[in-house]
């Protein structure tokens, strides 16, 4: 956690809200066990001192599978920072926000949050995992607002990820985040402002550009002998004794030019980016200026390379409703008062890098 003490240091925020998704990694059922120590080192560091309020909900309760996300949302309030109110979902009213509250386990009962995990039939071809979404609902200085910890479906097969543009997942996920707005935006709550933060998953459209990186390659499509079903792909240049440019499996993406996604921060691939462009009815975004957050490798003494298992992506994203964008507050300055990069870019955090947006809030009379 030292890059996210940095950070903290850095901007000196008066209001966190940090969302986790996969709380305990991928062997939960082992780690599930260390989550809080790990919430309480959060906690107990120097920067966090001043913090004399925060609200914890974590979802570890993997024996319920029905319902479990491994979500974690987790906010810290400054002394400094008064009138700070959270609403109760059962009495439909707000309430003033005060000491430590913590929820680990099952969110039963915790009237003070919203969880739920994506319902089985959504897509009964994939297998059912920890992907759902958690809401809290908060008064800053007058200004109400839903902040909404999300995660989506990730890509299975870069193989299946190849068969169509938009891709199948591509498609389960624009359901999901659909059903996400829907239902925080729906008639049994006042509808309010709203972020959504998390792991949404988002893949740039894979088909388009392959197509793109191999405009001027052979491409050779290696099927599996016992039947049609595509084994490999491979893209192979025209010269260059015919070196190879790019190799796709199930759970590989080794393109020869991974530079590519880092150069002037991968911007030649945002216009594959196409995942929000569906919702920009609804949902806003301020500019990416900053590499794919994922698949980043997991060598310590590898910070800045990405696995060769992904093609790289801006998985983990910051969005908002237009109305939440409305009360962002810009300075003369302009782009410098509001923030939106990458936590530890020249260090390992795992294969994801996480995502951060600093902005100071516009509040009724302030």
């Amino acid at each position: 956690m030292t890059r996210g003490h940095q950070t903290v240091r850095c901007h000196r925020p008066k209001f966190i809200a940090l969302h986790l998704q996969e709380v305990g990694g991928k062997d939960y059922m082992l780690n599930m066990g260390h989550t809080e120590n790990f919430f309480r080192s959060i906690e107990s560091s120097e920067e966090m001192k001043d913090f004399d309020r925060v609200c914890v909900y974590v979802d570890n309760q993997f024996q319920a599978e029905d319902s479990f996300t491994a979500l974690g949302s987790m906010y810290f309030i400054h002394k400094s920072l008064k009138n700070i109110y959270q609403y109760d979902f059962n009495v439909k009213d707000f309430k003033a926000v005060s000491g430590q509250k913590k929820h680990m386990g099952s969110m039963d009962g915790v009237t003070t949050v919203e969880k739920e995990k994506f319902p089985k039939n959504f897509w009964p071809d994939f297998k059912w995992s920890r992907k759902g979404f958690m809401r809290t609902r908060w008064i800053i200085h007058n200004q109400g607002l839903d902040l909404v910890n999300v995660h989506l479906f990730h890509d299975a097969s870069n193989l299946i990820a190849c068969n169509s543009s938009p891709s199948i997942y591509s498609a389960n996920r624009k359901n999901a985040l659909r059903y996400v707005i829907n239902r925080i935006s729906d008639s049994r709550y006042t509808p309010l402002p709203f972020l959504l933060f998390g792991d949404f998953n988002f893949r740039l459209d894979t088909l388009s550009l392959v197509q793109h990186l191999s405009t001027s390659a052979d491409v050779q499509t290696v099927k599996k002998d016992s039947s049609d079903e595509v084994k490999k792909i491979i893209c192979e240049e025209k010269d260059n004794d015919h070196q190879v440019l790019l190799h796709i499996e199930e759970k590989l993406f080794a393109y020869l030019h991974q530079a590519v996604f880092r150069e002037d921060n991968g911007r030649a691939l945002l216009k594959f980016d196409k995942e929000v462009a569906a919702f920009h009815d609804v949902i806003r975004e301020e500019e990416i200026r900053f590499p794919p957050s994922y698949p980043y490798s997991e060598d310590y003494t590898k910070p800045i390379q990405y696995m060769n298992t992904r093609c790289p992506a801006w998985c983990d994203r910051i969005l908002m409703s237009h109305s939440a964008q409305e009360f962002i507050r810009r300075g003369e300055d302009g782009e410098k008062s509001v923030i939106y990069n990458t936590v530890g870019p020249n260090v390992c955090m795992g294969d994801h890098k996480p995502v951060f947006l600093f902005f100071s809030l516009k509040t009724n009379g302030r």
